[in-house]
């Protein structure tokens, strides 16, 4: 599923390392960046990271704000920086095609084959794991894409 989310990009431009901060209101994430890609990347990453671990909780992505919620929502989380005052850019992510990026644990399967296949694949040198992987992909016409 793919998103876009309004996000705030405030310019500090006081010589520190980190001259970029980012706000993600609907996700209640603060991040920062060497430059304005780098900080829209990093605000990128960190949506798709909470997006996931939402998804794994069973908790429902925040849909996004309009832009005049968005900006009531951050002049509500000012304690030091005023991030209604930055950039108001929108941020999207694609939550399947990252979490294919990132989430590349791998999970073990209990699979029932009829004992002459199995001997059919152990003889003919065929690794089951990686057929049964792509036979998955096929079914769910999806694709790796890394």
């Amino acid at each position: 599923m793919k998103q876009v989310y309004p996000t705030f990009i405030v310019d500090l431009n006081d010589g520190s390392e980190h001259s970029f901060l980012a706000c993600v209101p609907d996700m209640d994430i603060f991040t920062e960046g060497d430059s304005f890609a780098d900080v829209i990347e990093m605000a990128r990453d960190a949506i798709g990271a909470a997006g996931i671990s939402m998804e794994d909780n069973k908790d429902e992505l925040p849909f996004p704000s309009d832009q005049a919620t968005a900006i009531e929502k951050v002049k509500q989380d000012t304690e030091d920086i005023d991030f209604s005052k930055g950039i108001l850019t929108y941020v999207d992510v694609d939550f399947s095609e990252y979490r294919k990026k990132v989430d590349t644990k791998t999970v073990r399967r209990n699979v029932t084959l009829p004992s002459w296949l199995n001997y059919e694949a152990e003889h003919a040198g065929i690794n089951v794991s990686r057929v049964l992987q792509e036979a998955l992909m096929n079914v769910l016409n999806v694709s790796r894409n890394i």
